[in-house]
C-alpha cells in the first residue's frame, strides 16, 4: 500500500493489516531468537515518504540485562494474566527467549514475532502506562507517546504516522544497556529519605539559638501558662502550613524549588515569582543572621577570657567571614556532604537538649544562690502566671518567639533532592513541628518549675525564717526580694544562660548554640540557590537566566551558591542585623499565607486536577491559616509586614505585566473559568435590554492576519466594549486534519493576543463560504455571549470570478438576516486581502518548518483582489497544496527567494494598516438614510470613543425632501442630542430623488449588461431553464421593477462624491435587497455602483431592533 509504513505491512486477509515485523537485535553480532518468517518487501513508496530502509517501528523492543532483572508482568508490559511460564494450552501463548548476549526478550509462539501486543491481539492501541503522563523525559531520555486517536482511527489509505515517529528513535536494547552502564559508571544523584532529607533539616531549623537563650526569659515575663498558649499559637500557623504544604506537595510530583515551586504551581507566576525572589533572599540573609548569631557568642567567650583580636564589632566580622566560608566550602562539596553535617550538628543539638533535661534533676547547692533549686511546686505555681516587664506584652513576646518556630520549609525547600518528595515533605513536616513543639512546651515547663524569676547569686542572701514567705525562694530559704529594686543578674528574666547554669555540663549548651547556628544557617545556604535556581529556570525574570545552570551529578547551583554567599557577607560585615530580622520573619511569613491561600484556592477554584492524595486538610483551615500569618506579621512588626506586602505587590505587577509565557495550569486559571461559567449562565437568565446592547460581532477574516484593514477596523469599536469573533472558513479538499486545526487555531489565537486584539479566533470546514457561515451564525458563542452583527469585507473580484460565488455571497447577507443578525461589509478600494504577498504571513514565519529534505521558494504572486472568506491558500498547512509555496527536494531547508513587490502590492500594503495609526483631524460620515434600530450611528460613535479616532467627528447626513430641510434637521439634532451624541453638523439632502447624470446610467447599463437574461430574446422555457440553471441573471422584469432603487444607487453614489471625498471614513445604511425578488446578480450591482470609487466605506444594516434609547 502506498505511504504505508513499512513497519505496518498488510499481509493476507486473515491477518491484521497491523502486523508487527521481527525486529532484530541490537547487536549485529546477536542471532535472531527465532527465524523471521518470510514476508513479500513492503512496496516501495511513491508519495515522497521515507523510504523503507529508513523507516522504524512505532514500538521498542523492550530488552533487560540479565534473566534475573526481569520484574512483574505489568513491569515488562505484560498484561495481568499472563505469566512467565509459556503456557502451551493458550493459543496466545508466551514464552521467554534468551540471545545469547545477555538479552532476553518476549516472543509469541505462534506468529514469531516478539511480543508487541496488547491483549495477546496485533493492535497499536497501548494499554495504561504511567510513561504515558510523565512530562519529562524517560529513564533513558525518551519521552513516550501513546498512539494518537488518528492513527488508530484514520484509514489506512492515509498514512497513519504522518508527523514521525511518536516516541522519536527508540534506543535499542543494546543501546539502552549502555546508557545505564554509563549512568552507574558516572553514579547516581544523590537523593533523600523523608528522614535525612526533611525531618531532620526542619527540626535543625526550628530549633535554633532561641531554645537555649530566649526560652527562659520568655518564661519569666509570659509565665508558664501564657508561655504554652505562645507555642501552641506558634504551632498551629505552622502546624496549618504543614498541613497546606503536604495537600499540595501530593497533588503531582513535585520538583526543586520548595516554596516556590508549590506556589507558582498552584496559584501562577505572579504569586510565584514575587514570593519566589523574596524568599531566596530571605534564605540568603538568614544565613548572615545566623553566622551573625554564632560570632557574637563566640565573640563573648573570647571576650570572658580576654582573648579579643581587635574589638567586638570587628571580631563578629572575621569570626563571621571565616564562619561563611567554612560553609560554603561545605555546600559547594556536594549535598551528601552537606547532609552528614547536617546529621553531626544534630547529634550535638540532640545531646545539648538531653544534657539539659538530665541538668535539671541535678541540683546543687552552689546552684541555689543562681535561682535554681531543681523542680519545685512553688516555683511552679509562683511561674505559672505572667509578670510583664520593662514594657512588655503577650504580642510583644510572641513575636520574639515566633521566629524560633519558623523553618518548616527546611525540608521543602530541597524538593528536587528527595527521593519521593510526596511522601517525604507530608511525614518529615509534619513529624518535626509535632517533635519541637512537644520540646518547647518541656523546656517551657522545666524552666519554670525549676528556677525562679528573680536572683542575687549571692550565697548570703539567706533567710531563716520561712514562715511568713511570700515568694517561693523565701520558701527555699533565700531572701531576693533586693531584686525588686532592679540591678539582680540571675534567674529567668535576668540571665539569658539560664539553660548552661541548668545543664549537667555548661559547655555542651555552648555547643548546642553552636550546632543550632551553624546547622540553620547552612539550610539555608543551601535552600537560597535551590530556590532561586528553580526561579531562574522558568525565565520568570530574564535577567536573572545566568544562575540558572546546575554543575555536577546532581545539578548543583555553583552560580547560586557564590550568590548566597555574597548575600550573606555582606550582610555580615554590617554586622547590624536588628532592622533586617524582621523583615526576614515576614518574608517567610508571607511564604506561608500564600502556601495556605494554594490551598485554599484550589479547594475553592473545584479543578478536578486537584486532587492531593494527602486528605488531611481543609480549605477554610488553610483560608484561616493564611489569615493567621498576616495578622502575626503585622503582630511582629507592623512596618516590616507593610514592606514585606509592598515587595511583594510590586514583584507581582511587574510579572504580571511582563506576562511569562509558561502554562502551569494553576488554579487561578481554573478560578477564572469558574467565574467565567457562572457568570455566563447568570447572564442566561437576563433579559436582554437595550441599554446594555453592544455589537458582539462575528468577523469573516479568514486567517486574522488576511484582513488587517477589517480586523483593526472592529477592533476599534468592539475593544473592551462588545465580543469580537474571527471566523474562518476553510473550503480545502482533503479532509480535515484535527492535529493541523489545533495548531492553527493556537498559533491565531496566539498571534491575537500578541497584537493585543480582544477577540477569538474559530475555524469552520465547509463545502463553500455560505454554508460555512451558516454554521458559524448559529453555533459560535456561548449563552448571551453571542455575536449578533455579521462583518465581511467587501467583494472586489466579483466580475471576474464565477458568478456562482457571488450567488453565495448574496446569499451569506441574506441567511444573516434570516437569523436576526445586523450585517456590516467594508469596502476599501484597494480590496482587503493581503495573504499573497510575501512577507505577510506572520502566523507561519516563525512557528512552522518545511519537511526535511525539502525547500521553500516562495514567488511573488499577485491573485486577484478577492475578499471572498474561505481559507486564505497561502495559509494552508502541512501538506496542503499552495500555489504560493511550492515545496521541493533540495539539501537545504528554508531557503526563500523574493522577488520585489509590485506597485500594486505596495498600495495594498499601505491601505491594509490605515486602521491602524492614529486618525488625523476630519470627519466620519454617517449617513443615516434608514432606520434600522441605530447600529449604523452606533458604530461611529463607539468609534470616536476610541483615541485612534478621538480627532474625528461625525457629521451625519439624512435623506429629506427640499421644503421640510430645516424641519428634518431640526428633528434629527433633538433625536441625537436626546441619544447623547455629539455631532458636528447635520446635511439633509433635499436632491436625493434627482436623476442620476446619464453617463453614470450608462456605466450601470454596461455593469449588468453580462448577466442579465435576456428573456424577450428567447423562448420561454429555454428562458426558464437558464434561470433556473443561473438564478442570478437578471431578468427585465425587475429591472424595470426596481428601476427607480437602482437609479437612487447610482445617485447616492454621486452624492457620496459630492460631500464624502475627504472623509476618514463614511458608514452608510447597506441597501436592502429582497429574498426571492431581486437577483443576486442586480444586489451585487446596486453595492458596486454605491461603494465605488470614494473613501472606506462601511455599509451597516441592523436586525431593526433598537440598540439606542434615551430613557434613564
Amino acid at each position: 500500500m502506498s505511504g504505508q509504513k513499512p513497519s505496518l505491512r498488510s499481509g493476507d486477509s486473515a491477518q491484521s493489516r497491523f502486523q508487527v515485523d521481527v525486529v532484530t537485535e541490537g547487536s549485529p553480532a546477536a542471532p535472531a531468537p527465532v527465524p523471521a518468517p518470510t514476508q513479500a518487501p513492503a512496496p516501495a513508496s511513491t508519495d515522497g515518504s521515507k523510504p523503507p530502509e529508513d523507516s522504524k517501528g512505532r514500538f521498542r523492543v523492550v530488552g533487560f540485562m540479565d534473566p534475573g532483572a526481569l520484574g512483574s508482568a505489568m513491569d515488562i508490559g505484560l498484561p495481568p494474566d499472563v505469566s512467565h511460564e509459556p503456557d502451551t494450552a493458550r493459543s496466545d501463548s508466551v514464552s521467554l527467549h534468551s540471545t545469547g548476549t545477555g538479552h532476553t526478550h518476549i516472543s509469541d509462539s505462534h506468529s514469531n514475532t516478539y511480543y508487541m501486543r496488547t491483549f495477546g491481539h496485533n493492535t497499536i492501541d497501548a494499554v495504561p502506562n504511567i510513561d504515558f503522563y510523565r512530562q519529562t523525559a524517560a529513564p533513558f531520555g525518551e519521552k513516550l507517546s501513546r498512539p494518537s486517536l488518528s492513527e488508530l482511527h484514520d484509514e489506512l489509505d492515509k498514512e497513519p504516522f504522518e508527523d514521525g515517529l511518536a516516541n522519536g528513535d527508540e534506543p535499542s536494547a543494546a543501546e539502552e544497556a549502555a546508557a545505564l552502564a554509563a549512568k552507574e559508571g558516572k553514579g547516581g544523584t544523590v537523593k533523600f529519605g523523608w528522614v535525612k532529607g526533611v525531618l531532620v533539616r526542619c527540626m535543625l531549623n526550628i530549633w535554633g539559638v532561641m531554645l537555649f537563650i530566649r526560652m527562659s526569659w520568655i518564661v519569666g515575663q509570659a509565665g508558664i501558662g501564657l508561655t504554652i498558649a505562645i507555642i501552641l499559637m506558634a504551632s498551629v500557623v505552622t502546624t496549618i502550613t504543614g498541613l497546606s504544604t503536604s495537600a499540595i506537595a501530593t497533588n503531582g510530583f513535585v520538583r526543586g524549588g520548595g516554596a516556590y515551586y508549590l506556589i507558582s504551581r498552584s496559584l501562577g507566576p505572579e504569586f510565584g515569582g514575587s514570593i519566589g525572589l523574596i524568599f531566596a533572599f530571605a534564605n540568603a540573609v538568614a544565613v548572615a543572621m545566623y553566622v551573625v548569631g554564632f560570632a557574637e557568642t563566640v565573640v563573648e567567650m573570647l571576650n570572658d577570657v580576654d582573648a579579643l583580636m581587635t574589638d567586638e564589632l570587628n571580631d563578629i566580622r572575621i569570626v563571621g567571614t571565616l564562619t561563611i566560608i567554612l560553609l560554603l566550602g561545605i555546600s559547594v562539596a556536594g549535598m551528601e556532604w552537606e547532609a552528614k553535617a547536617q546529621i553531626v550538628l544534630l547529634v550535638i543539638l540532640l545531646a545539648a537538649i538531653v544534657n539539659y533535661f538530665i541538668g535539671s534533676f541535678m541540683s546543687t547547692e552552689s546552684k541555689e544562690p543562681k535561682g535554681f533549686f531543681g523542680y519545685n511546686t512553688a516555683i511552679f505555681i509562683e511561674n505559672l502566671g505572667p509578670d510583664f516587664r520593662d514594657d512588655e506584652t503577650f504580642f510583644s513576646v510572641f513575636a520574639i518567639f515566633f521566629p524560633a518556630a519558623t523553618g518548616i520549609l527546611a525540608g521543602a525547600n530541597i524538593s528536587g533532592d528527595l527521593t519521593d518528595p510526596q511522601s517525604a515533605i507530608p511525614k518529615g513536616t509534619l513529624l518535626a513541628i509535632l517533635i519541637t513543639g512537644i520540646t518547647y512546651v518541656f523546656v517551657a515547663i522545666s524552666a519554670g518549675s525549676c528556677v525562679v524569676r528573680d536572683a542575687t547569686g549571692d550565697h548570703n542572701d539567706t533567710v531563716s525564717d520561712t514562715v511568713n514567705c511570700t515568694d517561693a525562694a523565701c520558701t527555699l530559704g533565700y531572701d531576693f526580694s533586693i531584686c525588686k529594686e532592679g540591678g539582680c543578674q540571675f534567674g529567668l528574666m535576668n540571665d539569658f544562660q539560664v539553660m548552661s547554669l541548668v545543664s549537667g555540663f555548661g559547655p555542651l549548651i555552648s555547643a548546642g548554640i553552636f550546632s543550632a547556628t551553624l546547622s540553620s544557617a547552612l539550610a539555608s545556604l543551601v535552600s537560597a540557590p535551590k530556590v532561586f535556581q528553580a526561579l531562574c529556570k522558568d525565565n520568570i525574570y530574564p535577567g536573572l537566566g545566568v544562575f540558572a545552570k546546575g554543575y555536577g551529578k546532581n545539578n548543583e547551583p555553583l552560580r547560586g551558591y557564590v550568590l548566597t554567599f555574597c548575600i550573606g557577607l555582606a550582610f555580615i560585615l554590617i554586622a547590624e542585623l536588628n532592622i533586617i530580622a524582621p523583615i526576614i520573619s515576614n518574608f517567610f511569613l508571607a511564604s506561608y499565607a500564600l502556601i495556605n491561600f494554594s490551598v485554599f484556592h484550589a479547594s475553592l477554584a473545584n479543578s478536578p486536577g486537584w486532587r492531593p492524595s494527602f486528605k488531611y486538610y481543609n480549605m477554610w483551615v488553610s483560608l484561616a491559616g493564611a489569615i493567621l500569618c498576616c495578622v502575626v506579621m503585622f503582630v511582629i512588626n507592623w512596618w516590616a509586614a507593610l514592606v514585606t506586602l509592598l515587595i511583594v505587590l510590586a514583584l507581582y505587577i511587574y510579572v504580571s505585566y511582563k506576562k511569562p509565557d509558561v502554562n502551569w495550569g494553576s488554579s487561578t486559571q481554573a478560578l477564572i473559568y469558574n467565574q467565567a461559567l457562572t457568570h455566563c449562565l447568570n447572564l442566561t437568565g437576563v433579559e436582554d435590554h437595550v441599554k446594555n446592547f453592544r455589537p458582539q460581532c462575528l468577523v469573516l477574516t479568514g486567517y486574522p492576519s488576511s484582513r488587517p484593514a477589517l480586523l483593526q477596523l472592529v477592533h476599534s469599536f468592539t475593544k473592551n466594549v462588545g465580543l469580537m469573533v474571527c471566523g474562518h472558513i476553510r473550503t480545502v479538499t482533503r479532509r480535515p486534519n484535527f492535529k493541523e486545526l489545533s495548531q492553527d487555531h493556537a498559533r491565531c489565537q496566539r498571534w491575537l493576543n500578541k497584537k493585543r486584539i480582544k477577540a477569538f479566533y474559530t475555524t469552520v470546514f465547509s463545502d463553500n463560504l455560505r454554508h460555512g457561515t451558516q454554521f458559524l451564525l448559529q453555533a459560535v458563542g456561548l449563552g448571551r455571549l453571542k455575536p449578533n452583527t455579521l462583518v465581511m469585507g467587501f467583494k472586489n473580484n466579483w466580475s471576474d470570478g464565477d458568478m456562482r460565488d457571488v450567488e453565495i455571497y448574496i446569499n451569506t447577507i441574506h441567511d444573516a438576516f434570516d437569523l436576526q443578525f445586523g450585517v456590516v461589509i467594508l469596502r476599501l478600494q484597494d480590496a482587503l486581502d493581503v495573504s499573497h504577498i510575501q512577507g505577510q504571513d506572520e502566523l507561519l514565519s516563525s512557528h512552522e518548518k518545511p519537511p526535511i529534505g525539502s525547500k521553500e521558494v516562495v514567488v511573488s504572486v499577485i491573485l486577484p483582489k478577492d475578499s471572498d472568506f474561505d481559507s486564505c491558500p497561502s495559509k494552508t498547512t502541512g501538506n496542503q497544496s499552495s500555489p504560493l509555496i511550492m515545496r521541493g527536494k533540495g539539501k537545504t531547508g528554508n531557503e526563500k527567494t523574493k522577488s520585489p513587490l509590485s506597485l500594486t502590492d505596495q498600495r495594498l500594503l499601505e491601505t491594509s494598516q490605515q486602521f491602524k495609526k492614529k486618525q488625523g483631524k476630519g470627519t466620519i460620515d454617517v449617513w443615516w438614510l434608514f432606520d434600522d434600530g441605530g447600529l449604523t450611528l452606533l458604530i461611529p460613535f463607539l468609534l470616536t470613543n476610541r483615541s485612534k479616532w478621538g480627532d474625528c467627528r461625525i457629521r451625519v447626513f439624512i435623506g429629506g425632501k427640499i421644503n421640510r430641510i430645516d424641519h428634518d434637521r431640526r428633528a434629527m439634532a433633538m433625536l441625537l442630542s436626546r441619544f447623547r451624541i455629539d455631532f458636528s453638523d447635520i446635511h439633509v439632502l433635499g436632491d436625493i430623488n434627482t436623476k442620476p447624470k446619464k453617463h453614470n446610467k450608462l456605466t450601470f447599463k454596461e455593469l449588468i449588461e453580462p448577466y442579465r437574461l435576456k428573456e424577450d430574446d428567447m423562448e420561454q422555457e429555454a428562458a426558464e431553464r437558464l434561470k433556473a440553471q443561473e438564478p442570478w441573471r437578471i431578468t427585465d422584469n425587475e429591472l424595470e421593477l426596481y428601476k427607480a432603487k437602482t437609479n437612487r444607487q447610482i445617485r447616492l453614489n454621486e452624492l457620496l462624491k459630492e460631500h464624502s471625498n475627504a472623509a476618514k471614513l463614511i458608514v452608510m445604511s447597506m441597501p436592502l435587497a429582497r429574498k426571492g425578488t431581486v437577483s443576486s446578480a442586480l444586489y451585487m450591482c446596486w453595492l458596486e455602483t454605491l461603494t465605488k470609487d470614494v473613501p472606506p466605506l462601511l455599509l451597516v444594516r441592523g436586525n431593526h431592533q433598537s440598540v439606542l434609547t434615551f430613557y434613564s
